[in-house]
């Protein structure tokens, strides 16, 4: 069975279009079906600019529909899940506003955080690639809390333990409908599973979630208490906080830049 938007019988006059290459210019010619076609003047490959490709984050067929895209394009479906990830964690919060404005918040800082981290192990690896896995950690960052109802359900409590018990399955239902990867599910329930507690030696996507979600609860501990008319923590303990509590150094900078 062919996806409908590729299948023939439902082509109009449009289904095959001219476009110029991206790299010298030349004429070139796609068929709507055609996830990318080699330049006959440079010999570049080019991707087919009018395919969307967004559908590759969720679908099972997408293997053998996208195989043959340049590796840049292959390796980036990972990090599509991130989006489609995002709407199902507000999905399952639904109106619960305040839990999807801190998963949304832990998710931004992750983000920041990851890609600070990347550069720099890149750079002290002198070329070779980093252990950070963004769509793992953008994953666990939306989901880091989706235990939270089913806790406060079955124990009338959100204490960490019990999150951390009630989560994993859930996030492993949401991503095993969205067509994650086996391996990216695991990861991202095991770090879940004990998201307030760091383990001896902890991954680097690991430390970028603890950090990021750490920054978020200071600052929102902070302006709860200037809402209350209450004194927010001083400068001083926020320092020591910041030097000893976070496993990262661009988790630290952050908590600085943001906090301080």
């Amino acid at each position: 069975m062919k996806c409908p938007g590729q299948d023939t019988q439902y082509w109009n006059n449009e289904a095959i279009f001219e476009t110029k290459c991206p790299e010298c210019g030349a004429d070139m010619e796609f068929f709507k079906d055609d996830t990318a076609r080699k330049c006959k003047s440079c010999g570049k490959k080019i991707v087919n600019p009018k395919m969307d490709f967004g559908c590759a984050a969720y679908c099972q067929f997408a293997d053998q529909c996208i195989a043959n895209l340049p590796d840049e394009f292959i390796r980036q479906r990972e990090d599509l899940l991130k989006d489609r990830v995002a709407v199902e964690t507000k999905r399952y919060f639904k109106s619960d506003f305040r839990r999807i404005g801190h998963a949304m918040r832990v998710a931004r800082y992750a983000e920041q955080i990851g890609k600070d981290e990347q550069s720099k192990k890149f750079d002290e690896n002198r070329g070779r690639e980093t252990d950070a896995n963004l769509a793992v950690i953008l994953s666990a960052a939306y989901l880091h809390d989706i235990g939270i109802k089913e806790s406060e359900r079955k124990y009338n409590s959100n204490a960490p333990k019990y999150q951390e018990l009630e989560g994993p399955p859930i996030a492993r239902g949401i991503l095993e409908k969205l067509g994650a990867k086996q391996e990216l599910i695991d990861e991202v329930c095991d770090i879940i599973g004990h998201h307030h507690h760091p383990r001896e030696n902890e991954t680097l996507n690991f430390k970028v979630l603890y950090d990021a979600d750490l920054i978020t609860n200071l600052e929102e501990n902070q302006k709860e208490h200037l809402e209350k008319n209450e004194e927010p923590i001083s400068r001083d303990r926020l320092e020591k906080i910041i030097e000893k509590s976070f496993l990262t150094e661009s988790g630290r900078k952050k908590a600085e830049s943001v906090l301080l």
